[in-house]
């Protein structure tokens, strides 16, 4: 009779492990969508951000440039000209930010650092751990008692 209810007993803490181990896995999983969610949701309103400074700063590009090329021929100025190499960079990097494959350009480089310069990637001190955490709660805590 004891042999039957160990081997019952037995049989269900390995289902409840089987379960708990499950549940552990899904919750992983959910976890890394829903970080994967957030990441492209922000990286769609860092796009959505920059195609609409887009549209202001082109404006005032094109009405800089006009003004300023109207004012270089009629008073035979050249040297009205040069505002409008680094704005043009400016828009050059807005468009190609906004429209273009700089994100693109940015994430293969981001893949080739991960890849071939891990070193430059290691935080100062090594990986935070649960004993600095720690050690740097209790240096804080002004009411902390050491048991």
């Amino acid at each position: 009779m004891g042999f039957m209810f160990s081997k019952s007993m037995s049989e269900n803490m390995k289902n409840q492990q089987e379960f708990m181990l499950m549940n552990a896995r899904l919750q992983l999983e959910r976890q890394l969508l829903l970080q994967n969610e957030m990441r492209e949701r922000q990286m769609a309103m860092q796009i959505a951000w920059s195609r609409e400074f887009l549209k202001y700063f082109g404006t005032f590009f094109g009405i800089a440039t006009i003004s300023l090329a109207t004012g270089a021929i009629k008073q035979k100025k050249p040297v009205f000209f040069i505002p409008i190499v680094p704005l043009s960079f400016i828009f050059a990097y807005q468009y190609d930010l906004g429209y273009g494959t700089l994100l693109q350009r940015m994430k293969g480089e981001a893949e080739d650092i991960l890849e071939t310069e891990k070193s430059k990637l290691q935080l100062p001190k090594g990986t935070i751990t649960f004993e600095s955490l720690e050690k740097a709660r209790k240096e804080q805590s002004k009411f902390f008692v050491d048991k």
